[in-house]
């Protein structure tokens, strides 16, 4: 019986996750976390019994504890100290972090330095600190484990080309997929009066309004590279991303002799949970399958980089390295929550990032107070920049 900790079990995640688990017996939730939909979370404490779950805030913790008076022997936290406790039971073998934002860096750290594998959903972790998690999960013999299902087809494809001796063959390229989102062929002029409704359809996936806004920005394209980069070890310059609007090929690696591997599969997330929760086995997943037959031709085609600019400005970030990644998260992160408040138009949030990268001052190597510190900077420029 393996036991898990779910951070963000509430979230598209986080709850593909849950659905892993009921199809799988031999997995134990040992700890729920959540940010404010306590309502969900207390049917997952019902269904799932863990012996710990955490909430954002402590009133809510406190209304948790009431509404399920009637069960015994769960333990009820709040904040940070909740999560870093989730992340660190001793009995846990592997942590789920699928809290999105940056929030997730410090429980991730402290589930590292506990021995704990990780699960990893949480792409602030890797590009604002992936200069100090890598080492350490290196230093504590500790398997970082990509859930993206761009990161998972990467790993997918070199697990199944090492050497004999277990290393790496050489890799030329990266080709990350994107979908194209929602507004894919459009131009900068139509996109001036796009909606939050519009910007949330997107074609293929079922994912949070966070990342889904990301995905029509191709600010989720630029966030995985700069994941990738730490994640492989591969320069940027032999990161690549190309537009797959079928979400069949969900990314590829290029090997020194010119062969190319590519992990297929249709569009779901539980397959590369399941994988990660699992790895190296491979388990049966319930589920529709690809039928070649059917499929009329796989399209590949290039990013519109100069009307969707946040692809541009992720490798910007990671030229310029330093904390100048987490500037630009930070301010993807700020002016996407002004987005979906409507409190700005669609372009506004590349104006923000392109602002933030200009006006916040870079440090080399921050540690994590200063990734968090740059983090709260970076909104304050841009409150008083953009007078909000």
């Amino acid at each position: 019986m393996r036991k898990i900790s779910v951070i963000g079990s509430t979230g598209s995640i986080g709850t593909q996750t849950l659905e892993v688990v009921r199809e799988n017996k031999d997995i134990e939730i040992a700890a729920l976390c959540c940010g404010r939909n306590i309502n969900l979370l207390e049917k997952q404490i019902r269904e799932f019994k863990p012996r710990l779950a955490v909430t954002e805030n402590e009133k809510d913790a406190a209304r948790l504890k009431e509404s399920i008076a009637d069960l015994s022997g769960i333990e009820i936290m709040h904040g940070m100290e909740g999560l870093i406790t989730a992340a660190t039971l001793e009995e846990v073998s592997v942590v789920v972090t699928a809290i999105v934002g940056m929030i997730g860096i410090e429980p991730t750290i402290a589930a590292i330095n506990a021995g704990k594998d990780i699960a990893l959903a949480n792409k602030e972790t890797l590009v604002t600190a992936g200069h100090i998690i890598m080492p350490l999960a290196k230093e504590k013999n500790v398997k970082i484990l990509p859930v993206d299902s761009e990161h998972s087809a990467i790993f997918q494809c070199i697990s199944g080309s090492r050497k004999a001796d277990g290393t790496d063959n050489e890799i030329s390229r990266l080709l990350i997929t994107a979908s194209g989102g929602p507004f894919r062929g459009r131009k900068r002029e139509e996109l001036l009066d796009v909606t939050v409704e519009d910007a949330l359809k997107h074609p293929n996936w079922s994912m949070g309004h966070k990342i889904t806004i990301d995905s029509a920005t191709l600010v989720n394209k630029g966030l995985e590279v700069i994941e990738a980069r730490h994640l492989f070890n591969v320069v940027p310059e032999k990161i690549e991303v190309v537009v797959q609007p079928q979400s069949i090929i969900h990314s590829m690696v290029e090997f020194a002799d010119g062969a190319v591997m590519a992990q297929l599969g249709t569009p779901d997330m539980k397959l590369p949970i399941q994988y990660a929760l699992y790895y190296p086995e491979r388990r049966f997943l319930p589920g529709e399958r690809l039928d070649f037959t059917k499929m009329s031709g796989i399209v590949i085609d290039k990013p519109d980089r100069e009307t969707f600019k946040g692809l541009d400005e992720a490798y910007r970030a990671l030229k310029e390295g330093g904390a100048m990644t987490t500037i630009f998260n930070a301010a993807n992160e700020f002016a996407v929550g002004c987005f979906l408040n409507k409190r700005i138009k669609f372009l506004q949030i590349y104006d923000m990032i392109e602002y933030a990268m200009s006006n916040v001052k870079n440090i080399a190597s921050p540690d994590v107070g200063e990734i968090l510190m740059k983090q709260k900077e970076t909104e304050e420029v841009l409150k008083k920049g953009f007078d909000l």
